[in-house]
Order: structure tokens, then sequence, then C-alpha cells
């Protein structure tokens, strides 16, 4: 390796994306269900233990839909077209019966998801025995990302801590794909000019460390703002979906916070159908 190379890898190296925190803001919440309106309203009900951390003594324009509204997908856009909140609260399946069956989040709430620029909050359907077990207010999120320190991880981040209450607790958590990176160290291994034992302590050290530091600045940033806030960092790896899912169980999260939107593509996020998919009992909000 050149000087030069060896200049610009350890300039590269010092170079870290520091978290910088920006306010939640909600005016308007949308519920959305397809019970009648005694059971609408207790869910919508429940829905305001929690978001007691997000909203405190706020007081939102509320609106919650009852069994004849937004019956189709399209009139479902065009309600969230024409209410234009900053947040939606529903659960799973909408407008079918599909929920008896864990495979599908159902028409409904895919293209919610995918289509509105509000995040939606998902929790367990109210038939699921989750919903009446443990649908509270949140104490313990986690909010989790394949990229923690990318673009999307402030506003990420900044939504997972303002939907924690005042005293509670917030995991950041990172999991490097233990499958992706055996990949490439087969690779490696088949070139001569690389030796391949230095190449996965180092590579996998990286990989580790730039998540860990952006954490820690994080962990800075919240210090300041909301001190009463228990910021904890889990940055490991492993297999993503059942890593996540054992941190979840592990921890006792109250809610997950992920990403579902890419800009490259119209389906949901890497991780995030599969996650949504199988955490029925877990409340999810989706970014």
């Amino acid at each position: 390796m050149s000087q030069l190379d060896q200049f610009e890898s350890v300039f590269r190296a010092a170079v870290r994306a520091v978290y910088t925190p920006a306010p939640v803001a909600v005016q308007r919440v949308l519920v959305v269900t397809d019970l009648h309106a005694a059971r609408a309203e207790a869910f919508g009900a429940r829905a305001r233990q929690v978001l007691t951390g997000l909203l405190g003594n706020a007081q939102p324009a509320w609106r919650v839909t009852t069994a004849d509204e937004a019956t189709t997908v399209g009139d479902l856009l065009a309600l969230v077209d024409s209410e234009a909140p900053d947040l939606v609260v529903t659960y799973r399946n909408l407008h079918t019966s599909a929920w008896r069956w864990p495979y599908t989040l159902g028409d409904h709430v895919e293209v919610l998801t995918q289509v509105t620029a509000a995040p939606v909050l998902l929790l367990p359907r109210p038939e699921h025995a989750a919903y009446e077990q443990g649908v509270g207010q949140i104490d313990t999120a986690m909010a989790i990302t394949d990229h923690l320190g990318g673009d999307a991880s402030g506003r990420l981040i900044d939504w997972a801590a303002a939907m924690v209450v005042d005293t509670g607790h917030l995991w950041l958590a990172h999991v490097e794909d233990t499958a992706v990176f055996e990949r490439y160290l087969e690779v490696i291994s088949k070139l001569p000019d690389l030796d391949t034992e230095t190449a996965r302590a180092q590579i996998k050290a990286r990989l580790l460390k730039e998540p860990a530091d952006y954490i820690a600045s994080v962990q800075a940033a919240l210090a300041q703002g909301m001190p009463r806030l228990d910021v904890q960092a889990r940055v490991t790896e492993g297999r993503h979906l059942a890593t996540y899912k054992g941190l979840l169980s592990e921890h006792r999260v109250d809610l997950l916070v992920m990403q579902t939107k890419d800009q490259d593509q119209l389906a949901m996020h890497g991780l995030a159908y599969p996650l949504a998919v199988e955490l029925r009992a877990t409340p999810l909000l989706m970014l």
C-alpha cells in the first residue's frame, strides 16, 4: 500500500457520523380501525396510552375512524391525504379476516406504510392476547436499522426517543449479518494478496466500531436534552431476524422503531417486512 493510500485510509477512518437531535412535532393523529363506534373509541383510548411519552400534556387533533370508513385501500389513502396526519395509528389486517393467518399485514397496512409520509404506529389487533396484556405506555423502545449512522438514523432515533416515557429506556441495536460477512470472507480467502485472518479481524472490528461510535454520539446528545432517559447500546453480529427477535424478548421491549421506506424500491425496506409480519404481539413504529 502506498503512503497516499495509507493517509487516505487513516483520514476516512477518522470521519464519523454524529447524531444531531431534531424535535418531533405531532399536531394531528389519525386512528384507523375497522371497528364499530364503541370498540373504535376504546381502541383510540388505548392508542392514547401508548402515546403517553410522545404527547405528554399535548392535545393534538384526534380522529378515530369506524368500520364503515376507508373500507378500500383507495379510500384509506384519500382519507390520509385529506386529514394530513403527523401520525397514523392502526393494526394489521384492516378490513379483512386474514389476521387469523400470520403471513401478511394486509393490503391496507402494506400500502399505507409505503405511500404515506406520516409514521405508522402498528399495534397488535384487539383480538390478539397481547393487546389486552401488554399494550400501554412505552417504557422501553428499541430502534433498529441495517445501517445505524446512515442518513435515516437521525429521524429514527428522534421518534424512538420521543415515544418513550420520561424515565424510560431506549435501546439502539445494530446487528451485522453473519452469513453476509462470511460470504465476503470466503471471497477474500481466495485472493492471494490479502491475508484472510487479518481481514477477518480488522473488517469485523470496523463494522462494529462505526455503529458503536454513532450510538455514543446519540447517548451524549440525549444526555443533554433528555437526561432522565436511559440510552443503551447493543452492537453485535448474528442472524438478523433471529437476533433481533432475541433482543426484543431479552429486553422486554414495548415498541420497535424501524425504517420501512426505501427510495430505491416500492417494497418495504430490508428487514422491516419480515419483522413486521412475525412480531404480531409487539407494537411497531414504521417510518
